[in-house]
């Protein structure tokens, strides 16, 4: 009893002060809830990662983003919460969902006050208000300061843990498309392009894992398309691609280390960044920060964004971590023969990566591991106990077992060329009060320097600014890094980004960024230096606790060569203007609708003027406490594929849907999910896009006859 009133004492400003009404009710729920209990345990909320992803991105508007990433981080985050109580700046940071004056007020109040001893607790701690506690529930939890406390054989804590799941998942287009038709052989005697597998998609993976403990996982998966093949001399095993990782954590001076898969994220991610990578987007401030988290496992099915080999962290003084690593996969590749070309420097070489993971033609077949990858390198990170600071130095070894050479383009010309690349950087981190500086500086092999140096600082109880500038010469190679850039790569940019997010009144949030980019040398389909800018607005009102309304404007211009034929290739603006209207409210507990009015406006140069809409309505509602129903019906009309619109739908749990709709039609899914027991979770899901005035849908290998695409998914969720 005297804990607690310790705690309602502190919560009141110090020994003697009068409790406020929120204390008084923070004590009277511990008091009613935590009675026998040091740490109170409580049941984390359902996510809702369809609006947190609204939250963290701006429209989508490209399919190639690998948006299977950040389910993967939010899966390890829901099935291993972060514990409040013990986990790092660096650890709060990669929620995404803090302010670093957020962040600095938790870590104040630990240090002051203790453990936390309920999730409720964060009500008085400045800074937090209930939107923010309720977005950040689900993915954390309030539990033992000491991870080794309980810890008996690793076999039976294994064998023991209720933080497992067994996932299988089906999926199918019911549609008949052109690569699974039928075929016969040419005049030549040759078989025609085709998919060589069945139409099905195939997906099994499990994890169980402890938080700073352990965690065991693996993954199969068959596209569809693929073979279900069993051909050791080929490296066929049954499905087409394979994931697994064994890791232990916090073994006194031994921090981490995984067997098989894992990924890596160090510094601002120039050189090493995996997992959840947002880059420009409607959250302006709290996602331009990247987390020097380190080593972490994977399991998921994205087939080229990871390592495999092992990777470990020791502490070698109270504040000094080294990590190494070492990885040796087989990626696909398109080889290619040089002896008949003067102009190619090596015989044998491959002019590109893929990173599809598709293998379901006999050339993606041939592609299939056609190039090893041996990466090698390390991380030394200093950060003293108090978290503001953190300094580190990287380096990251790229080996092929043959060479990398381009296409003879111009634009290519600086491209990464040969077998081998050295790259190492500096990375540093620093918080004073409600300012945190981050950076870091690279060179690669070739001479190239990269740099990326940013600020985020809040000027007030409801004002927070950001500034990020970035320097990638035309000639910096890094394999695996995704700083963030207006380029998918790292590389021929500079950048400048300015972020703002007010709170003016109760209720009301404006967020908003600029940024100006500049690629001084030749690109794909740019025969020039070009410049551009892309900005966003978002204006959001929440009028009750279960409701929210945004309007959003987006504007990017960037240059492309224009169209014909010109003696010399010159730039023109091509500017895509995009607008987004979005309702959320929940009248009753069993009832969600969500609103969505988009539309896009794209101009070439001087050209017309071409325009896109999407009208959707999606329905939530829970009619048993077992079951649970999602539907959405959309209306969208686009002049061409440039105004093509994307909305985000809701999925199976852990995937991840996102089409891109063009043309005149309607779309329309539903989803179905039913807790059978406490054991089985059942899904089941039916899409449909219909077409009007098309006879065909998609094309090549992909091709329908008719006006329409449907497809099925289900998936069984088991817990072990």
């Amino acid at each position: 009893m005297m804990r607690r009133f310790d705690f309602a004492m502190r919560r009141s400003g110090g020994r003697g002060a009068r409790p406020r009404p929120a204390v008084l009710l923070t004590a009277a729920l511990l008091l009613t809830g935590a009675a026998h209990a040091q740490v109170q345990e409580y049941p984390r909320p359902r996510p809702d990662l369809d609006k947190l992803v609204q939250e963290l991105f701006a429209e989508p508007q490209s399919d190639q983003v690998p948006y299977e990433d950040l389910y993967e981080t939010l899966l390890q985050l829901l099935q291993t919460p972060l514990n409040l109580n013990t986990a790092s700046r660096e650890e709060l940071g990669s929620l995404l969902l803090l302010s670093e004056p957020q962040i600095t007020a938790l870590l104040e109040h630990r240090q002051l006050n203790g453990s936390l001893l309920t999730l409720y607790e964060l009500q008085t701690i400045r800074g937090f208000d209930l939107r923010t506690i309720y977005r950040v529930a689900p993915f954390v939890t309030v539990g033992n300061t000491d991870p080794n406390a309980a810890r008996g054989p690793l076999w039976r804590r294994i064998w023991q843990e209720d933080n497992n799941a067994l996932f299988l998942r089906y999926e199918r287009v019911l549609q008949q498309r052109k690569g699974y038709a039928p075929v016969t052989p040419n005049s030549s005697g040759d078989l025609p392009s085709h998919y060589l597998g069945s139409p099905d998609k195939l997906l099994v993976r499990f994890r169980t894992s402890h938080a700073r403990d352990f965690s065991v996982g693996f993954a199969a998966e068959k596209d569809a398309g693929e073979q279900f093949a069993w051909n050791p001399n080929n490296n066929r095993y049954g499905f087409d691609y394979y994931s697994a990782h064994f890791g232990l954590f916090d073994r006194g001076r031994l921090k981490s280390v995984i067997v098989g898969d894992y990924q890596l994220q160090f510094g601002q991610g120039l050189l090493l960044s995996s997992g959840l990578q947002v880059g420009k987007g409607a959250e302006t401030i709290t996602t331009l920060r990247r987390s020097n988290v380190g080593v972490r496992p994977y399991a998921s099915v994205l087939e080229t964004a990871f390592f495999r080999g092992a990777a470990a962290t020791v502490a070698v003084a109270p504040a000094l971590k080294l990590t190494g690593f070492a990885s040796l996969k087989h990626i696909d590749a398109t080889l290619q023969s040089g002896s008949a070309d003067s102009l190619r420097q090596f015989d044998d070489f491959a002019s590109g990566l893929i990173i599809t993971g598709f293998h379901r033609t006999p050339s993606e077949l041939g592609n299939r591991h056609s190039l090893r990858e041996i990466v090698t390198g390390g991380d030394l990170t200093f950060a003293p106990g108090s978290g503001r600071l953190n300094v580190g130095l990287t380096a990251v070894n790229t080996s092929f077992d043959k060479p990398l050479q381009r296409r003879s383009e111009p634009y290519n010309l600086y491209e990464f060329s040969g077998r081998h690349n050295l790259a190492v950087g500096a990375h540093y981190g620093y918080g004073w009060r409600n300012v945190s500086l981050f950076g870091e500086t690279a060179r690669s092999s070739s001479g190239g320097l990269g740099t990326v140096n940013g600020l985020i600082a809040s000027l007030g109880t409801d004002v927070d600014a950001s500034v990020l500038y970035r320097h990638y010469d035309r000639n910096f190679h890094t394999l695996y890094g995704n700083a963030l850039s207006e380029n998918t790569r790292n590389i021929n940019e500079n950048g400048l980004y300015l972020g703002l997010k007010v709170r003016p009144i109760s209720r009301w949030e404006l967020s908003a960024y600029y940024d100006q980019f500049s690629f001084p040398w030749l690109r794909y389909q740019v025969g020039g230096p070009s410049r551009g800018y892309d900005w966003l607005l978002r204006v959001a009102f929440s009028p009750t606790k279960t409701s929210q309304i945004y309007a959003q404007i987006r504007t990017r211009l960037k240059e492309y060569d224009a169209d014909g034929v010109r003696p010399v290739p010159e730039p023109m603006p091509v500017m895509r203007r995009s607008l987004l209207l979005f309702y959320d409210t929940s009248p009753t507990p069993a009832l969600s609708l969500r609103t969505r009015l988009q539309g896009v406006r794209y101009r070439e140069d001087r050209g017309p003027v071409r325009t896109g809409y999407l009208l959707a309505q999606d329905v939530t509602v829970q009619p048993l406490s077992r079951l649970r129903l999602t539907g959405r019906y959309a209306l969208f009309d686009t002049d061409d594929y440039d105004t093509r619109q994307y909305a985000y739908e809701q999925d199976v749990l852990y995937a991840f849907s996102i089409p891109a709709l063009y043309g005149r039609g309607t779309r329309y899914y539903a989803l179905a999910e039913y807790k059978i027991n406490r054991r089985l979770t059942l899904w089941l899901r039916y899409a449909t896009t219909h077409y009007r005035d098309q006879k065909t849908v998609g094309s090549g290998l992909e091709e329908i006859q008719g006006p329409k695409r449907s497809d099925v998914k289900a998936q069984l969720r088991v817990a072990l």
